[in-house]
């Protein structure tokens, strides 16, 4: 997926991302409130936005959970093995 992003005066973090099929969405991360709103593209016409969802902070925690390929107890228990290598090798 290709992915870039650019400031928004006044409003936060603009996050432009095109799928490998040429889907496109944008992320705007809003600044004072930490909300996210995703803006879904029609795939013939670019320009025409056919979706905004808006998420508060904690709903878009749950839906970046959802789309991780493990859960992050699994991340976190990957990393605590990890670490304990890490820590047994430098002895």
């Amino acid at each position: 997926m290709e992915t870039t992003h650019s400031t928004v005066p006044g409003a936060g973090v603009l996050h432009d991302c095109q799928t490998r099929d040429g889907q496109q969405f944008h992320i705007l991360v809003a600044r004072s409130s930490g909300g996210r709103e995703i803006f879904v593209y029609d795939p013939a016409e670019p320009d025409r936005v056919v979706a905004r969802i808006v998420l508060e902070e904690d709903e878009a925690d749950e839906v970046a959970e959802l789309l991780h390929s493990r859960p992050i107890t699994d991340r976190i228990a990957e990393l605590e093995r990890r670490v304990a290598r890490l820590a047994g090798s430098g002895r």
